[in-house]
């Protein structure tokens, strides 16, 4: 686990989303922490370093400018290692986590498209020789993981409607550079207008139209947890009835400390759990009492629930929206 000092933790707290559309962002961020613009990039550029941020980038809204499923694996445990490394190849998989389940390895897939989706999930079974559950996004009712660092566990906004007519088929490549990273520079987005070959009020307009249309989630600093303590990630699954499942959901994403909260494709015979939601704790004494909480509330009342702790993450990038160039 990394320690963070005083200013780096305010850097990942207050600056997870809402990340200035200006030209020298990092000089606005200075502003806010007394700092210098140098000392922000610095800053970040070792957070990035030693595994603390990811990124400082966005994050695309599932299956708008791409396709993207939840999947699991059921790994016999002498196999792990040769199958995570196998799924991890994929430069599609953008998370890996091993969880204490039967269905024990999940992972994201990503792809430009849903035929490049299909024929991921097709070569991670052949390779492993084992059955994909694949359990495609449904309905989102809280998909922004920027939640508090520090103070008490607040309720996360719910996720707005999305304006899928916003996208234009030239923000695909503008996308993938924000889910792959910003240059921690002085000037970042003219850096990605000159790879694209764009002017940078050009880029800076389309994040905002984006952003506006919740295609893009969230734009800020993308912190690994797990880095800074936040170890007890666990995923909690409820069997809803499909006409219980909007009320259910909406009711889920609104309990203090519930990360994440969506509607999942069932499996009769397989998978019979629909609703999904993320659980971020320090302990699993903390996890366990957000789990308690949701568990009480009347729109979950006496539906069969799982909790999966994660116990390792093999991989965590951003999404892959366009195809490798040849």
């Amino acid at each position: 686990m990394h320690r963070l000092d005083p200013l780096d933790h305010r850097l990942l707290d207050e600056f997870q989303r809402d990340f200035p559309l200006v030209p020298q962002p990092f000089a606005q961020v200075a502003q806010s922490l007394a700092l210098t613009e140098a000392e922000v990039i610095a800053r970040l550029a070792r957070l990035q370093a030693n595994g603390t941020v990811a990124r400082v980038g966005g994050t695309v809204r599932p299956n708008t400018a791409g396709a993207s499923t939840l999947a699991a694996l059921a790994v016999p445990d002498d196999q792990i290692e040769t199958v995570a490394a196998l799924v991890g190849a994929e430069p599609g998989v953008n998370h890996s986590y091993l969880r204490e389940d039967d269905w024990n390895l999940w992972f994201v897939a990503t792809a430009p498209d849903a035929v490049a989706l299909d024929a991921c999930l097709h070569r991670i079974s052949a390779r492993s020789g084992l059955q994909v559950l694949t359990l495609p996004l449904l309905r989102a009712f809280n998909i922004d993981l920027g939640f508090r660092l520090s103070g008490q566990r607040a309720a996360l906004r719910s996720d707005g409607p999305v304006d899928a007519a916003a996208l234009m088929p030239e923000d695909r490549p503008l996308l993938q550079a924000m889910a792959a990273g910003l240059p921690l520079v002085a000037r970042p987005f003219a850096a990605v207008a000159s790879d694209l070959g764009w002017a940078e009020r050009q880029v800076l307009d389309r994040l905002a139209t984006l952003s506006a249309a919740r295609i893009l989630t969230r734009i800020g600093v993308i912190v690994r947890h797990r880095a800074i303590g936040w170890a007890a990630n666990a995923m909690v699954v409820w069997d809803i009835a499909p006409d219980r499942m909007e009320v259910a959901g909406h009711a889920l994403a609104s309990v203090p400390g519930v990360t994440l909260c969506y509607q999942r494709q069932t499996h009769p015979g397989l998978w019979r759990y629909g609703l999904f939601a993320m659980v971020h704790g320090q302990s699993r004494a903390e996890a366990l009492a957000v789990v308690t909480k949701a568990r009480a509330l009347p729109e979950l009342a006496l539906a069969d629930h799982r909790i999966l702790f994660s116990t390792r993450c093999f991989k965590q990038t951003g999404a892959l929206l366009e195809r490798a160039a040849a």
